[in-house]
């Protein structure tokens, strides 16, 4: 009898234990150094905040590897929970049918209240579907803006330039007559074409930039573009702008040494360059753009990447997945992010939470994307939505490259991006027959 009773209460103790216990789950991302330290703090902090969950973040590499693992582990059935994923990768995911939860859906299903107006206008819909419902929830999102050098500009006599025209004919030869290369820049890609686009409210591929069909084709190849990169090959040839190559430190160095005055990165490396010992004072504006191209500049959209909810967990841990991103996009919470990091606070509520406490009296340039994300929209200002695009950026900087040392010709140059973009974006089409 002692021995069935001893059974028997602890078997009680187990199960009232295990009514107890939190509900894990597993956040895989590609935050690594001082930016992965952030993501363990918000994660530890999320686990304080509460007693029913617990989340582990996973660091998985680089954009492209944790991408490539998150495809493996679904298939496997052995998906995390959570999974960033980088803006060129987006389409990739929201394209594997049953793949993920949409956050809008994951919030509503679970009780958080949700309206996509809450958040910034440049954030919105990068990674919504079509008829605007969020998939992906923005997690560390900036835009490219353009850093310069204080100290340089006043020995040029001249002030940061607001269009391209003002930059070659005003500002690139006060500062080389000053002994600087005026500019550099660490996307070609991102920065020089998809907002290129975005900044001129120009389209960017068909069925309105990708959204609303996979039966889609880029259109790159135009006159406003072609005109943009012949006028940077004469930057080049004049000694206004220099290409250091495709790695995005290759471009962002000679800036911080002080030997190109304007360059043009993330709003997102605010945070770093602030801790950084450089030999001169910084500051930022916006992204300039070609007066003849249009008179109405837009808004520009969002890089860096998104968490999306992988499906395939049961419910308690769907739960606990909502309760992560309603802590994630808490004021607090985006405001800590924002100042730690220099990525944009994805809400108004966390702007204005910013605004209030002076950071941007003390920091002016970390607004600066903001207010980017924040200028009038178009037609063509959301983001775009493309198969492959991973691989169409890499024939993007292949051809870019190829310009830029005189191998090819614009022309040549961006027919043959149209053609290979194409190509992948019809191969994409058949996968999601």
């Amino acid at each position: 009898m002692k021995r069935i009773a001893f059974t028997t209460a602890a078997t009680l103790a187990f199960a009232a234990n295990a009514a107890y216990a939190e509900t894990e789950i597993t956040w895989w991302h590609a935050m690594g150094g001082a930016l992965g330290d952030t993501v363990n703090q918000i994660a530890s902090d999320f686990n304080a905040s509460q007693d029913e969950y617990k989340i582990t973040p996973v660091f998985k590499g680089t954009y492209e590897e944790t991408l490539t693992a998150g495809i493996a582990a679904f298939r496997a059935g052995e998906q995390p929970n959570v999974m960033q994923v980088f803006d060129a990768g987006a389409a990739t995911v929201i394209g594997a049918k049953g793949a993920t939860i949409p956050v809008q859906d994951l919030l509503a299903d679970n009780g958080v209240d949700f309206d996509i107006n809450d958040y910034i206008a440049g954030v919105r819909y990068f990674y919504a579907d079509s008829d605007g419902k969020m998939i992906g929830m923005p997690f560390n999102s900036s835009t490219p803006i353009m850093y310069y050098n204080i100290q340089a500009l006043e020995k040029a006599g001249v002030t940061a330039p607001k269009t391209w025209e003002e930059f070659q004919t005003v500002t690139a030869p006060a500062l080389k007559e000053a002994g600087y290369t005026a500019l550099s820049q660490s996307h070609l890609p991102w920065i020089f074409t998809e907002n290129f686009h975005s900044r001129h409210n120009l389209p960017f591929a068909t069925n309105n930039n990708g959204y609303d069909s996979v039966d889609t084709q880029i259109l790159v190849n135009n006159d406003a573009i072609k005109a943009h990169f012949t006028a940077v090959t004469d930057w080049q040839e004049n000694g206004h702008f220099e290409w250091f190559g495709t790695g995005w430190g290759d471009n962002q160095t000679p800036f911080e040494e002080g030997k190109v005055a304007m360059w043009l990165g993330s709003s997102g490396s605010f945070g770093g360059l602030s801790k950084k010992d450089l030999p001169f004072d910084f500051s930022a504006t916006m992204l300039p753009y070609w007066e003849g191209v249009t008179k109405e500049p837009t808004q520009t959209f969002i890089g860096g990447a998104s968490l999306f909810a992988m499906a395939g967990h049961d419910a308690e841990e769907n739960k606990a997945t909502a309760a992560f991103f309603d802590f994630l996009t808490s004021s607090e919470v985006q405001y800590f992010w924002h100042k730690e990091t220099g990525y944009v606070p994805i809400t108004e509520a966390a702007y204005e939470m910013a605004k209030a406490d002076g950071h941007y009296d003390r920091a002016p340039a970390a607004e600066v994307g903001i207010q980017q994300l924040s200028l009038p929209g178009g037609d063509n200002t959301k983001g775009y939505r493309m198969g492959f695009y991973v691989q169409i950026r890499d024939v993007m900087n292949r051809e870019y490259g190829r310009i830029l040392t005189g191998e090819t010709s614009v022309e040549d140059a961006f027919n043959a991006i149209e053609a290979e973009a194409n190509n992948l974006l019809a191969r994409f089409a058949k996968t999601q027959g």
